[in-house]
């Protein structure tokens, strides 16, 4: 799992029944589309997301639909599983504290 895998999916999981665009994506995240799209992508094909389209009359919204994306039953306790697994390989280990060298770098 990747940094910008787990920023997205952190805002899938910060509400999961909430379905979530693109663009609301990328202002939460700060990634271009780019960036974005090509994930999304990616987590839909391994069936962590579903896609669908937003219901509306876009005449009467004067917009197109939205595609609306949203985590699968089965990705909700994956992803938090996978998000604590990352987590904790980020955190320091508290058994062996890092120091500097003096020569530079970490010990």
């Amino acid at each position: 799992m990747t940094i910008t895998v787990a920023a997205i999916l952190r805002i899938f999981l910060d509400d999961i029944t909430q379905p979530r665009y693109g663009y609301e994506l990328m202002r939460a995240t700060g990634y271009p589309s780019g960036k974005l799209y090509p994930v999304l992508a990616r987590l839909e094909r391994a069936g962590w997301l579903i896609k669908e389209f937003e219901d509306i009359d876009p005449t009467a919204e004067g917009r197109p639909a939205r595609r609306l994306y949203r985590l699968s039953a089965e990705a909700v306790p994956a992803a938090r599983s996978e998000l604590a697994a990352l987590t904790a390989r980020l955190q320091p280990s508290a058994r062996q504290p890092r120091r500097l060298r003096p020569q530079g770098g970490l010990a």
